[in-house]
């Protein structure tokens, strides 16, 4: 295991702001009226997106407050944090090529 560097005090802002964003772009899709096609799915994948960066702000959470378990909960709230800016990527993909 490695030591501690207090990565969790920037993943939690960060991924608490991104899940902001998520919900934001869910609803502007949701405002366009443009669930055929790309952007049904891409609704699903930010939904699942924001839960993903829930999740890590939990587990980034509990990393800040644990002593005994700090590096443990710290792994697993950088690993859902990738997970969930790799589905973002992939979200931005799909509307990028439902918009052209």
């Amino acid at each position: 295991m490695r030591n501690p560097n207090n990565l969790s005090g920037h993943i939690l802002p960060t991924s608490g702001a991104m899940l902001g964003v998520c919900m934001t772009v869910i609803s502007i899709v949701k405002l366009t009226q443009t669930n055929r096609g790309v952007a049904y799915w891409v609704d699903d994948l930010l939904a699942l997106d924001a839960l993903i960066f829930l999740a890590s702000s939990i587990f980034s959470y509990l990393s800040i407050r644990s002593n005994s378990k700090k590096v443990y909960f710290e792994d697993i709230a950088d690993k859902f944090f990738m997970l969930a800016l790799l589905c973002m990527g992939a979200a931005v993909l799909l509307l990028t090529y439902e918009i052209v």
